[in-house]
């Protein structure tokens, strides 16, 4: 699909939605142009604003005045688009013409802004987003505001990525390596990682920052054994002040690699909230997507996880994976509801660029994205009548159905360090290969990044390199120079 934007700067959003309508194709952003070649969309802000679509046999043309304001001229480009894909298509979004990652965080700033019931219309009428996900949206949002109002000026939240899987999902983009080609890894790996988490306490000590929450992923972090989880967990707690932590999770992800010796380091080491992911409870379609366990493996680990002491457990779920079916989705949710667990993370696949399914050619298509939308549907109102909340939403671009991930908790359960990332609260200090350091001035959105090296390798062989990184936290809020003690 060829997209020429004429006279404006708004070519970034009208790519985005354009791939809402063309999730397979390549967009092809013209800026600079003498002529067009179909099919394509042409846009163009003059005295007033035009939009054009000629794709196949469909031919559509509409205008609207232009306005004082660069921000009023893209949402009135963006709408004509919109609903000429909409006629074109035959297809209504359901979060509309919105392609951002954080629909919650736009609906607080707007209920800030011009009041709840303006943003609400807001959402309905110029974003066009359905009724049902305005609703959706309104409830997250307030789940979330009780949550962020715990953070203060100096508080932030620990990120501790482990890069090991046992093997690589297909619908996975995720940096890992896989026990069976990094094995000889994973020892220095853990070596250096406390190396970075002592030094990254030392500098918080020193800001007087106030830890938050601690989230271990990955990877899979209950791939290491329970020896090097031991060491580094304990890292964490002999080297930060954990007096003021309210939530210390593990990402316990793959039930393959969950033993009583794991799971009786992490009760040891204050660990609190764990994650024992199935995806789907059908062993077909567990095969389909190259996760080497069954559903029996997945019940067995949530048992012997409850047995040692765990009774925060959340569960992620995919809607819209290769080969399931709404009747199949259905029974993997109820399946997890029966064995109680405290949360249900509610994820729609995406079909990222680098992960296995799209570089062997699987596409989105109609039919995937209406199974994916009943899957979404009946587990909302299902958890809805079982008492869990929306306490968390986010979304990716090339999701089936163009949906969104829901966390559902139990009332108190709630994943804190989930709503402080998401919504960018307080700093998130990373260590660990592929951690990304977001630095956030408690006083504006203004956010700076330190990234360290993606790789293992890379972590391992560069490690002083990006450890010296780390001084940009200390420049960071001397330059912010907050005082924490009057705000």
């Amino acid at each position: 699909m060829n997209l020429y934007v004429k006279n404006n700067t708004f070519w970034f959003e009208l790519e985005n939605l354009t791939r809402l309508f063309f999730p397979n194709e390549k967009i092809a952003v013209y800026r600079e142009f003498s002529e067009v070649e179909p099919p394509y969309i042409y846009t163009e802000l003059a005295e007033d604003i035009t939009v054009r679509a000629v794709i196949g046999d469909f031919s559509r043309e509409a205008h609207a005045p232009a306005a004082d304001g660069n921000a009023r001229n893209e949402l009135a480009t963006v709408k004509l688009l919109y609903e000429i894909l909409v006629a074109f298509s035959g297809i209504e979004q359901p979060w509309g013409l919105l392609t951002g990652v954080r629909p919650i965080k736009l609906l607080r700033k707007l209920n800030r802004e011009i009041g709840e019931q303006a943003a609400e219309r807001q959402f309905l009428t110029d974003y066009f987003v359905s009724p049902e996900k305005t609703a959706l949206a309104r409830r997250t949002e307030r789940y979330e505001q009780q949550i962020i109002s715990l953070s203060r000026p100096e508080s932030f939240s620990l990120y501790v990525g482990i890069p090991f899987c046992p093997s690589r999902c297909s619908y996975c983009s995720f940096v890992m390596a896989s026990v069976e080609r990094a094995k000889k890894l994973m020892e220095p790996y853990v070596d250096l990682l406390c190396e970075e988490l002592r030094a990254t306490a030392q500098i918080a000590a020193d800001l007087g920052l106030r830890l938050e929450s601690v989230y271990f992923g990955g990877g899979t972090p209950t791939t290491l054994s329970a020896e090097q989880l031991n060491r580094v967990l304990g890292t964490v707690n002999q080297s930060f002040d954990m007096s003021s932590c309210r939530e210390f999770t593990v990402e316990a992800g793959r039930p393959d690699t969950i033993t009583a010796d794991k799971l009786y380091a992490l009760k040891e080491n204050k660990v609190d909230r764990i994650s024992i992911n199935p995806q789907t409870l059908s062993d077909s379609v567990l095969l389909a997507i190259g996760r080497r366990h069954t559903a029996a493996q997945f019940l067995e680990a949530f048992s012997l996880a409850e047995k040692c002491g765990f009774d925060n457990i959340n569960t992620d779920l995919i809607a819209g994976l290769p080969t399931d079916t709404v009747e199949s989705f259905r029974h993997s949710l109820d399946t997890v509801l029966a064995l109680g667990a405290a949360c249900v993370t509610v994820h729609t696949l995406c079909m990222k660029r680098a992960a296995n399914l799209t570089t062997e050619g699987k596409t989105l298509n109609r039919e995937e994205a209406l199974a994916a939308r009943q899957m979404v549907a009946y587990a909302q109102d299902t958890l809805t009548v079982r008492g869990y909340i929306p306490y968390y939403l986010y979304r990716q671009t090339r999701m089936v159905g163009n949906l969104e991930n829901v966390g559902w908790s139990k009332p108190g359960y709630e994943s804190l360090y989930n709503v402080f990332v998401m919504d960018e609260t307080h700093t998130i200090l990373a260590c660990g290969s592929g951690g990304v350091t977001k630095l956030k001035d408690p006083r504006s959105d203004y956010l700076e990044r330190i990234f360290n090296y993606k790789y293992p390798y890379e972590y391992i062989d560069r490690f002083d390199e990006m450890l010296k990184r780390k001084e940009q936290i200390s420049r960071f809020y001397g330059q912010i120079k907050v005082d924490y003690s009057r705000e």
